[in-house]
């Protein structure tokens, strides 16, 4: 599961930065993909569904705001590894660490948002959800990625 989280970051770049077209372009196309996963798998009800988007879209703009600083981050950390002093990878280490605890102080700022909203069963789904989505769009990106690069050649390709 940890490995899991620590390439999410980098599967994220390589899709967003992949393929030639507008990283907005694929941006938005990945938010309809997730909101239309996540209605599906909250079954929210009109009069939910009034309260909790605008709370969402609200969650998500800080996550993305966070992201995106994570994003330069991890970016500048892996073209500069081979040069960094070890102070200057503790330095980056602890920034990451920083990211991760900013991005569960956002998830605890909205939960009771969101708890207030919808019942704790949907709640709940929607954590369950938003990792479901995570997961496939990992599968899609390895599909699409195995598909330009054929079949994986193993350890060490």
């Amino acid at each position: 599961m940890k490995r899991t989280l620590s390439i999410i970051p980098a599967f994220l770049l390589l899709f967003f930065f992949s393929n030639g077209q507008p990283p907005e372009g694929r941006r938005e196309r990945v938010e309809a993909m997730k909101i239309g996963f996540l209605t599906e798998r909250l079954d929210l009800s009109p009069e939910e569904a009034k309260s909790f988007w605008p709370i969402y879209n609200k969650y998500q703009d800080e996550l993305e705001a966070l992201r995106k600083g994570r994003r330069d981050n991890l970016i500048n950390a892996r073209q500069n590894f081979d040069e960094m002093s070890d102070g200057e990878v503790a330095k980056a280490v602890d920034t990451e660490l920083q990211f991760r605890q900013s991005e569960l102080d956002i998830i605890r700022k909205y939960d009771p948002q969101f708890r207030k909203v919808l019942p704790i069963k949907k709640v709940a789904r929607l954590y369950q959800a938003e990792e479901a989505f995570k997961r496939k769009l990992l599968e899609m990106l390895q599909e699409r990625r195995e598909g330009r690069e054929g079949p994986p050649r193993g350890p060490g390709r």
